[in-house]
């Protein structure tokens, strides 16, 4: 037993019209079910959501930023505190990103090298340096049940030369996070593949990473601003080069057409702050498509937002009501919208899983499509 991995996966059920996996993650603070929508606390909080309210949407896993957490309060705090479960009260799995998207996001303000990455901090303009092995550090003090390999996202599009010598750069940033990381009982540290929309290369740096044997693996550097053409030919292309016997990460993606389509080519796990970020703006998922309820076709519209919703906010409160509150800046329209969003999505991967046992998932997302409003 001393020697069992932190994190394992369980494959369960093979959805016979689309291969799709349905499974089990099992991590130090619990099993995950999956396929898995997790929620983003960039901060150590998924906005304006306090973690019993996340659990009463039935949040699984969350995740966490490396990058801003480093900033601040630092990762020293978050040790000090007895790591990111105890200071942010939350007993079940969470998983870090490496902070090397936010990073690369930060354009004139970084500067990258062999070595890592010196950037200016986009609160103070301080400068600062994250190298593989200090994001490990970090991640280590953090205390995640998954954590990610520091890794280049190239931006859209980029030369075939650039990306080469980016995705070699990250295989061999993924070799020196792992020599680092110092907590192989308690954490599971995934390597990501990149190789932008290069088939060979992301072929090159799948072979690459499968050789380090790690305990999972994420796809890095799609959705980020492609056609939803090009994003779906990489990632049925990408996903089979995966191994099976380990879970499959689809980094930064939300909505629920590409979450399906992501289960579909053989997902296990995505992210995205798109629940709460659209619910800052007024906007909210439903079974019938987005509904911006800041619009004022809702000013008088006193139906619940989603008619096939039972989440706390459908259950208490109009399209009116909410609109009210969105128009008028007070917090609880942000946090209501909130509530139902992550909920809707949540709710969407309960749905899926339940659609793969039943080897009718290809169905569903027909269906689904349908009343959405999609067109396939």
């Amino acid at each position: 037993m001393e020697n069992k991995p932190a994190i394992t996966y369980e494959l369960i059920h093979q959805c016979k019209q689309t291969g799709a996996r349905r499974g089990v993650i099992h991590t130090p603070h619990g099993d995950v079910q999956t396929p898995v929508f997790m929620p983003v606390g960039t901060q150590a909080t998924v906005k304006s959501m306090t973690p019993e309210e996340l659990k009463e949407v039935n949040a699984q896993i969350i995740l966490s930023n490396t990058y801003h957490l480093f900033l601040r309060p630092g990762h020293e705090l978050a040790k000090e505190a007895g790591g990111l479960h105890s200071f942010m009260n939350w007993d079940r799995p969470i998983l870090t990103d490496s902070g090397g998207f936010q990073v690369f996001s930060l354009g004139q303000l970084r500067k990258i090298s062999e070595e890592g990455v010196e950037f200016q901090s986009h609160l103070d303009g301080s400068k600062k340096f994250l190298s593989p092995e200090k994001a490990i550090e970090v991640e280590n003090a953090l205390g995640a049940d998954i954590i990610m390999a520091f890794d280049e996202c190239c931006p859209y599009p980029s030369t075939y030369e650039y990306t080469k010598k980016s995705m070699n750069r990250t295989t061999r940033w993924a070799e020196r996070c792992k020599k680092a990381h110092q907590r192989q009982k308690e954490q599971g540290l995934f390597g990501i593949i990149q190789g932008g929309f290069y088939k060979d290369l992301r072929k090159q740096s799948a072979e690459d990473l499968i050789k380090l044997d790690f305990p999972g693996y994420a796809i890095g550097g799609i959705s980020v601003g492609e056609p939803k053409e090009e994003f779906l030919d990489i990632l049925k292309y990408t996903t089979p080069l995966m191994p099976e016997d380990k879970p499959r990460y689809l980094m930064g993606v939300g909505t629920p057409d590409y979450l399906i389509e992501a289960v579909i080519a053989g997902i296990d796990m995505c992210d995205c702050v798109l629940p709460t970020r659209i619910a800052r703006h007024g906007t909210a998922l439903t079974s019938q498509g987005k509904v911006v309820v800041r619009n004022g076709t809702y000013e008088h519209d006193f139906s619940k937002l989603d008619p096939e919703c039972d989440c706390y906010t459908c259950k208490n409160y109009t399209r009116a009501y909410i609109r009210h509150l969105i128009k008028t800046n007070e917090i609880l329209g942000i946090r209501l919208l909130s509530i139902h969003n992550i909920k809707f999505l949540t709710g969407l991967m309960d749905k899926v899983r339940i659609e793969i046992e039943n080897d009718n998932l290809a169905n569903f997302r027909d269906e689904f499509y349908r009343k959405y409003g999609y067109t396939k």
